[in-house]
């Protein structure tokens, strides 16, 4: 049987604190929609953990959080700005332009993940045209694809361009509480123009939920509604918000991301095989050839080869110090 434990944080189960607010969730009689006490508990904790004046929904998978979140901030005959492998660009199935009804991507490159702001200058001085669907919004993504962060200074860098040209901001932050752990300033994020924040829980412990940040409270009327388009509004939604409630009064959010980007830490000291991005977070990108690659998996151990060509290895809040060394020496078997 595959060991998938280092191909995703997505392979972790829930963390403890999530499942506990689960069940506690469970209890009784509340009402539905997303009007229950547990939702407004859990958009209270997001609140405070931004320190933002927002207003915060919950959805079941990062895609439909993106998606929704694109569609909201284009019209059909518009695009958004992105790194080319950013999620929105190379796994989400066309979800955005889906939910958008057409909206286009426009994909640019920058080293690790990261846009070029030279790259960005050039697309926001594109001219309107007809034939065109020209940027409406700019997509931004920290932790990055690619394992790496995104400083303040560098998404302020980024955003102050968008907002010069008058176009809102989307921020995927499905690996938001890598990026806090390795020290990206959390309580920031509201003085940086993002108009759209996704918060992640789904790799950082919880079951299944993704928090969207409406900065732009302009952006919540009818949000509901658009949810419930999407089929993200879910009659016991405090099953999708409850997961905040057990990450972020325990603290596991960020404590146990902090373990991750540890567990990262020590996989990189024990990696025979050259980093082809910088270990910044929970990932490692390796430059790996096809026959070891091979032996790995023969060893049963199951990594994706990138879009760049590199392998990457995942940790997650559940990886162990153990399980970290036994794949130190499956590497250094094959190397």
């Amino acid at each position: 049987m595959a060991d998938y434990s280092f191909a995703s944080d997505n392979t972790a189960g829930a963390c403890p604190e999530a499942m506990e607010a689960i069940v506690a969730a469970n209890a009784g009689f509340t009402s539905g929609y997303a009007t229950d006490p547990v939702t407004a508990r859990a958009a209270d904790l997001v609140r405070a953990l931004l320190d933002a004046d927002a207003d915060v929904r919950f959805v079941a998978s990062g895609t439909a959080a993106n998606a929704v979140s694109c569609a909201a901030l284009c019209r059909p005959f518009e695009s958004v700005i992105a790194h080319e492998h950013a999620h929105i660009c190379t796994d989400e199935t066309g979800a955005p332009g889906f939910f958008g009804q057409g909206l286009g991507l426009i994909p640019l490159k920058g080293a690790s993940g990261k846009i070029d702001p030279a790259a960005l200058d050039d697309a926001l001085s594109q001219p309107d045209v007809s034939y065109r669907q020209s940027a409406a919004a700019l997509s931004l993504t920290n932790a990055t694809e690619y394992g790496t962060l995104y400083t303040v200074e560098e998404v302020r860098a980024l955003t102050s361009r968008a907002k010069a040209k008058g176009l809102p901001v989307h921020l995927d932050g499905a690996r938001l509480a890598n990026a806090a752990a390795a020290g990206f300033d959390l309580k920031a994020i509201k003085t940086l123009g993002v108009d759209i924040l996704i918060v992640g829980g789904a790799k950082a412990g919880a079951s299944m939920s993704e928090a969207i940040v409406l900065f732009d409270k302009g952006l919540s009327r009818r949000f509901d509604a658009r949810l419930k388009q999407a089929g993200q509004l879910p009659s016991k939604g405090r099953f999708v918000s409850s997961p905040w409630i057990g990450l972020l009064e325990s603290g596991a959010w960020l404590e146990r991301s902090r373990h991750a980007n540890a567990m990262a830490e020590r996989l990189a000291a024990l990696m025979p095989f050259a980093l082809t991005h910088a270990r910044q977070a929970n990932a490692l990108f390796v430059a790996m050839g096809d026959a070891p690659l091979e032996r790995l998996r023969a060893k049963g151990y199951f990594v994706y080869r990138f879009q760049d060509g590199s392998v990457r290895f995942m940790c997650s809040w559940a990886t162990t110090p153990e399980a970290v060394e036994a794949l130190g020496e499956a590497l250094k078997d094959i190397a």
